[in-house]
């Protein structure tokens, strides 16, 4: 099976304060892989490495066979890393449809707009409701409604590996349900992704494989479903 991210030992400091250490995981292409941990465990801080926002003192990423541990953020998306950041990070005062052109934008030069239609068909067959909002502003739809447009940005990049970074926090129960309902779909699609998730619960119902991060470390990694049944994840993170 091809690997699409392996992250190597990195290591990573704000300063001179050490904040992750000795960091190491793969993702398989189709492959849905989570990151689970506890807040302050470094997991946001593993996102802003593997996106270039942070350097690294040690260690090496590599996507689908590329080196991409010193690239600058907007090189790594061009190679094929498109992110659902926490938060969302929509264009408030732009369109739904503008903000999904947006994650378009590095294709539109080498593919056209036919292509892009297509990408917009297909995910406004996956959310019917945002082909329903196209024209509204994206400041003025639901928390759901937003992850929504923040998934389907990522989509239109037609991205090797799509990196989601606490898809459910913030939002209703039923809508973490229902977002969690749409990773699915997407692996079903057979698109890969890392997802970053503090919803262990959720996140080890739909992964194929997990890693447990802790005060910067991987301290726990195996089969979703395995870690799931085991008594120390139950106890720490599935405890109702």
């Amino acid at each position: 099976m091809t690997t699409m991210i392996e992250i190597s030992n990195i290591d990573v400091a704000y300063g001179k304060v050490p904040v992750l250490s000795d960091v190491s995981l793969t993702v398989a292409k189709g492959e849905i892989v989570t990151l689970i941990g506890a807040n302050g465990a470094g997991k946001t801080t593993l996102f802003r490495a593997l996106t270039g926002v942070l350097p690294k003192s040690r260690g090496s990423i590599v996507l689908d066979g590329k080196d991409i541990t010193r690239m600058k953020p907007d090189r790594v998306a061009r190679e094929g890393l498109a992110v659902v950041p926490e938060g969302r990070r929509l264009f408030g005062p732009m369109s739904v449809l503008d903000n999904l052109m947006l994650g378009s934008f590095l294709r539109l030069t080498g593919q056209g707009k036919g292509a892009v239609n297509e990408d917009l068909d297909m995910v406004f067959d996956l959310f019917p409701r945002l082909a329903e909002r196209r024209e509204q502003l994206a400041r003025t739809l639901s928390g759901g409604e937003q992850q929504m447009v923040a998934i389907s940005r990522a989509l239109m990049a037609r991205p090797k590996v799509i990196l989601m970074d606490e898809p459910s926090i913030g939002l209703a129960p039923i809508i973490v349900r229902e977002v969690f309902d749409v990773i699915r779909k997407l692996k079903e699609s057979g698109i890969t992704i890392l997802l970053i998730e503090q919803n262990a619960r959720m996140a080890l119902k739909v992964a194929d494989r997990a890693y447990v991060m802790e005060i910067g470390r991987i301290t726990a990694e195996g089969d979703a479903g395995d870690l799931r049944q085991s008594d120390i994840i139950r106890k720490l993170y599935l405890a109702a």
